[in-house]
């Protein structure tokens, strides 16, 4: 009997934990089961008291005083931990039956998102037919606020491809936040940013505000130790070229937009949620309508 989760991701600050926590709500308004995994072995406050906690095996703490590691280190030394002792989740998911919603809240180091192999080991223990066989979808998110910094909006924008490419499980990419933007940009400007590419670069708030302010900064005489001067620079600005070009050329990320404040907006992102992982056959996504455009 095949079961359901949803594994929760994105880099510090992206509105993870706050996601897990409308969700669970709006799962128990409308009589659905939630069974919340905390796999975040730095977390320290939930509104939610989780089910199975990763720091009731080990915690981040613990491991930098006694392993005398830094967080980083730190919490990749808990996940080769917690991949040494599986039980731990075996014993707790193996009864839950198809009507829970198993929701993975993952911690934010972007490492394990992109080039270390613990993540996509636990991805296939988890999916692997004839153990917990759970019907796994990943839901990235990236905080909305990054679309006025395009280098932002682009390089985690990238670290969401390298996870669907890492992980091969059905995936969304989730724009969190969408309050704290409102009346920050025309919705009209935003629908650009859930697709990204190219040419988002060719109005970058920064480069126009540089070229009006009549600066020309020439890299090759710049001093190294200033750090705003190269993140403003041509070789920069062709990095963050070359990885929107890249993004681009393998068109594989999109952006749902989620409020957590709404909760039609958070309906309509478990509706996309159950389709990726087929809770219901028939069910159709729910599209969430756009507000009209006030032009200016």
């Amino acid at each position: 009997m095949s079961k359901y989760g949803v594994m929760v991701m994105g880099p510090a600050g992206a509105g993870k934990s706050t996601f897990c926590a409308s969700l669970i709500t709006h799962l128990q308004l409308n009589r659905r089961s939630a069974f919340y995994v905390n796999l975040d072995p730095a977390a320290e406050t939930f509104e939610h008291a989780p089910d199975l906690d990763i720091k009731d095996l080990i915690s981040l703490e613990d491991v930098m005083e006694e392993m005398h590691l830094g967080p980083n280190g730190g919490l990749i030394y808990c996940f080769e931990f917690l991949m040494e002792n599986l039980d731990f989740l075996t014993e707790a998911l193996d009864s839950l039956t198809e009507e829970y919603l198993i929701i993975f809240d993952m911690p934010g180091q972007i490492e394990l998102y992109t080039h270390i192999p613990i993540l996509p080991t636990l991805v296939r223990f988890l999916t692997q037919p004839g153990a917990l066989d759970i019907r796994l979808c990943a839901a990235y998110l990236l905080e909305a606020t990054f679309v006025v910094d395009r280098a932002k909006y682009f390089a985690g924008t990238l670290s969401a491809m390298s996870a669907m490419v890492l992980l091969e499980v059905p995936h969304i990419n989730i724009l969190s936040k969408m309050d704290l933007v409102k009346g920050q940009m025309r919705k009209k400007d935003f629908k650009r940013f859930i697709t990204p590419d190219t040419t988002l670069l060719d109005d970058d708030p920064v480069d126009i505000a540089r070229r009006k302010a009549g600066e020309n900064i020439d890299n090759q005489s710049l001093d190294v130790q200033d750090k705003d001067a190269l993140m403003s620079g041509a070789t920069f600005k062709r990095l963050n070229t070359a990885v929107a070009q890249l993004i681009e050329s393998f068109s594989m990320v999109s952006y749902l937009k989620l409020d957590c404040t709404d909760e039609d907006s958070v309906q309509a992102i478990l509706s996309y949620i159950d389709d990726c992982i087929q809770y219901h056959e028939a069910q159709e996504p729910r599209e969430l309508a756009d507000e009209e455009v006030e032009e200016e």
